[in-house]
C-alpha cells in the first residue's frame, strides 16, 4: 500500500508547485530571524544575516487605468498628458498566463477626444510575444496643425482585439 500513495503524492506535490508559480504571490511581512539555533555538537551556531531587499511601491499619480477582462490584465497609463509635446506616450502593460501577447498595437489602438477627433498610434516600442509585455505606445499630439486636445475634456484610448472585442481606458481633462 505505501508503493501506491508515492506517486500520488508527488504527482499530488507536482500540481501545487505549478500553481503557485502561476499564481500572484503577496508580498510578505517581513519574519524575525534568529541569530541563533539550536546546533548539535561541532555545527556552527551562527545564521548569516539576511540581506534587505528594497520594495518600491509605484508611483499613484492617479492617471493609470486597468482593464482585466478575459485573460489579459492590461494597464495603461498616460506619460505626458499635462506637457506641451508633439507625441503622446502611453505606458502600457500586459500580463497574462494562456494567451500570446505578439501584438502590434499600432493596428489594435485608437485615441479620440469627446470633441470628436482621433489618431491612430504611431509606434509601439516593446517586444514582441510572451505573456508579461511591457511598452510605449505613442500618438500624435496633432492633427493637421491642430493639437488633438485642444477644447477636448474626455480623452479615451481603445484597445480592439486584445484577448476581448474592446477595452477602453478613459481620462478626465482639466481644462485650461
Amino acid at each position: 500500500m505505501k508503493n501506491l500513495n508515492r506517486p500520488v503524492v508527488l504527482i499530488m506535490l507536482m500540481v501545487l508547485l505549478t500553481l503557485s508559480a502561476c499564481s500572484p504571490s503577496p508580498i510578505a511581512a517581513p519574519t524575525e530571524v534568529p541569530t541563533q539555533a539550536p546546533t548539535a555538537p561541532g555545527l556552527s551556531t551562527s545564521i548569516p544575516e539576511p540581506t534587505p531587499v528594497a520594495q518600491t511601491a509605484p508611483e499613484e499619480s492617479g492617471l493609470e487605468r486597468e482593464d482585466a477582462q478575459g485573460s489579459v490584465a492590461v494597464i495603461v497609463t498616460p506619460l505626458n498628458l499635462g506637457q506641451s509635446a508633439d507625441i503622446l506616450d502611453f505606458d502600457v502593460a500586459m500580463d497574462t498566463h494562456s494567451v500570446d501577447l505578439s501584438m502590434d498595437l499600432t493596428t489594435l489602438a485608437e485615441l479620440t477626444t469627446d470633441s470628436g477627433l482621433s489618431v491612430k498610434p504611431v509606434k509601439w516600442d516593446a517586444p514582441m510575444g510572451g505573456h508579461h509585455v511591457s511598452g510605449t505606445l505613442s500618438f500624435p499630439a496633432t492633427i493637421d496643425g491642430a493639437p488633438l486636445l485642444e477644447g477636448a475634456t474626455t480623452l479615451t484610448l481603445t484597445l480592439l482585439n486584445v484577448d476581448v472585442p474592446e477595452r477602453t481606458f478613459t481620462w478626465q481633462l482639466l481644462a485650461e
